[in-house]
């Protein structure tokens, strides 16, 4: 049942963290709202093993029903090609590399606007030279 905790948008911005954290690959928010009332996002990410599928999608659901959302609908999980999670006002697809280039969910919604979620790199950290105090220097 739908949480109603967060916004379609910072739920579906939520799921892509959640994704990234099992290094989910290609991750696509699809902004279908002005297209269809059946959902407002696709999330789509897609993984380069079976078992990669099964711990994106488990990770996906654990960290959102920890954000007070819970999955109202799944399918998929037995054959781990094709993961679907439904949320209502969020739908996440987690496909296998090759399963997601033959349904080609992103042409078949073209008209959507698409935002892609990336993993930032942390900031560099700044390195310094290190200072002696001057009672530990050798005069």
């Amino acid at each position: 049942m739908k949480g109603n905790t967060l916004t379609p948008k910072a739920l579906a911005k939520k799921v892509a963290a959640f994704a990234l954290a099992k290094k989910a690959q290609n991750i696509v928010l699809l902004d279908l709202r002005k297209l269809t009332t059946m959902t407002d996002f696709f999330v789509i990410c897609s993984a380069d093993s079976d078992t990669q599928v099964r711990a994106i999608a488990d990770s996906i659901r654990d960290g959102a029903e920890r954000a007070g959302e819970k999955v109202w609908h799944d399918e998929g999980q037995g054959e781990s090609t094709w993961v679907l999670l439904d949320f209502v006002d969020v739908v996440v697809h987690v496909f296998h590399k090759e399963t997601r280039s033959f349904y080609n969910l992103e042409k078949l919604w073209g008209d959507a606007n698409f935002e892609h979620v990336e993993d930032k790199p942390a900031a560099t950290a700044v390195r310094r030279k290190a200072r002696i105090p001057k009672k530990l220097v050798r005069q």
